[in-house]
């Protein structure tokens, strides 16, 4: 598992301890693959924006690969769209995992929701984040920019990608999750 640790410069260090292997997205990786193959899929509104920026940065000084779906300014912007691109880009494959960041984080996750095949969780503290993973094996993570500081962000996210999804019961519910979307979109097409 590995976590973020600040040292004296106040730059962020990897410090890493193998766990065995952990379940993120749709495939099971070593930590130390899940750092080096995982892309993430951000996007946020205005009131995201200066979380969502400093997110970007630290994710890619952690290794990862991220695809910015916007916004691009403080400037007031609707998020529905932007949190659906994310949210395919997860479907799609084209990230194994997505954040969605806005004031509260409340809208970008329903919006995020919309997507089939997305589990999008809103965490504004570590233990939601630890039981979206292990329990829902949710793949995209929702916080609040006005909620959560920077540090708490950052461990936030760190819990989300390294959170193991603990399968057995949860399975079964997630895979029930699974057959009332293909319903509600069978019943919708007829």
């Amino acid at each position: 598992m590995s976590t973020g640790v600040r040292g004296s410069s106040g730059m962020l260090h990897q410090r890493t301890k193998t766990v065995g292997v952990l379940h993120l997205g749709w495939r099971a990786m070593t930590p130390n693959e899940s750092q080096s193959l995982k892309r993430i899929a951000i996007g946020s509104d205005h009131a995201g924006f200066d979380l969502k920026s400093h997110l970007v940065t630290v994710l890619e000084a952690w290794g990862y690969r991220v695809e910015d779906y916007g916004t691009h300014s403080n400037e007031a912007t609707d998020y529905p769209h932007i949190c659906a691109s994310v949210a395919r880009a997860v479907r799609d494959a084209r990230a194994d995992v997505g954040i969605v960041l806005g004031g509260s984080g409340q809208g970008e996750q329903i919006a995020a929701n919309k997507v089939r095949g997305v589990r999008a969780a809103l965490c504004n503290d570590l233990w939601l984040a630890e039981m979206a993973r292990s329990h829902n094996d949710a793949n995209v993570l929702s916080m609040g920019g006005r909620a959560v500081s920077f540090e708490l962000a950052e461990q936030i996210v760190k819990k989300f990608l390294e959170t193991p999804f603990e399968g057995g019961r949860h399975a079964r519910r997630v895979g029930q999750l699974g057959e009332i979307e293909a319903e509600e979109s069978a019943r919708n097409e007829s």
